[in-house]
């Protein structure tokens, strides 16, 4: 099965769960991973930023991955995140990592360096060179300060073999509308922006790699296969009622307010990593009184 096929529909950026020592909560992420699973979203993504990745070590890391693969046992797809802005060093990780069973790495644009269009061709070219596994590309520039162009994705898309796709998180509807225009036929596009994903649905795209699923995975994964098969009558008849998760999620800093979520729900510990801190008192009211709702 061709990964356009094989990452249709819902993909999960999971979080990390933690301890109240901040170590990682392996029993949490395990009955979250049950959790979306049973709730029929499609894929996983560990190690994504949602999962707090810059506050882990290596060592972390490779348990995390291991772990994951163990639990889904086969069940659903992993995608694993590997990215950074040493370029060298993210050919080493991918060359390291236990991704045998991935089927596939995203990996965001380098952060900090901001780098030319030219540069992050070329970035992209060389880890899709090291890979074993196709690369996806991920474009989030409210992170990385870098916004790929329409023309560097497609240009990466024809003239790199290993590059198989993009999360497109701009947040820019009309350059994932250019993507969709000129990609490839087998070339995969989701989106990472959650408030955007039913119109983007209309646009074209093959689905989207969340956060809100982690929280909402039976309603939001149910959106987008409705939108998917373009009833988007019923798809918006169940996006309308997420729209303030949407705004909750991420009106202080993510994975604060889906770990508020996901704590409410009694899925995990509310703790996270410094510099990232958990949601202010008013914000997780919120958060509570919409549950209550």
């Amino acid at each position: 099965m061709h990964l356009r096929e094989q990452l249709r529909g819902t993909g999960v950026a999971i979080v990390t769960p933690f301890n109240t020592d901040e170590s990682v909560d392996f029993d949490a992420l395990g009955k979250l991973i049950n959790f979306v699973i049973e709730n029929n979203v499609e894929y996983i993504v560990t190690l994504g930023t949602t999962g707090e990745t810059p506050t882990l070590d290596k060592q972390e890391k490779l348990d995390i991955i291991n772990f994951t693969f163990d639990k889904i046992n086969n069940r659903v797809p992993v995608v694993v995140g590997i990215g950074g802005n040493n370029t060298r060093e993210v050919m080493n990780d991918l060359q390291s990592y236990p991704l045998e069973k991935a089927a596939a790495v995203l990996s965001a644009c380098p952060y900090y360096n901001k780098p030319s269009q030219e540069g992050i061709f070329q970035h992209y070219k060389s880890i899709a060179e090291a890979s074993p596994k196709p690369v996806i590309v991920y474009n989030v520039p409210g992170r990385t300060g870098r916004n790929i162009e329409a023309a560097t994705t497609i240009r990466l898309a024809n003239e790199v073999a290993n590059i198989a796709g993009i999360k497109e998180a701009g947040n820019n509807i009309s350059q994932c509308m250019q993507i969709l225009k000129e990609r490839p036929a087998e070339f995969l596009v989701v989106s990472g922006d959650d408030d955007l994903v039913l119109p983007e649905l209309a646009c074209g795209i093959d689905g989207v790699i969340s956060v809100a699923a982690n929280c909402f995975p039976k309603e939001f994964s149910d959106m987008v296969r409705a939108g998917l098969k373009h009833d988007f009558t019923a798809a918006k008849k169940l996006n309308d009622p997420l729209l303030e998760v949407y705004h909750l999620l991420f009106t202080e800093n993510n994975p604060a307010g889906v770990k508020a979520f996901l704590y409410e729900l009694g899925l995990i510990q509310n703790v996270l990593r410094l510099p990232v801190t958990t949601l202010s008192e008013p914000v997780h009211e919120r958060v509570k009184a919409y549950l209550k709702k």
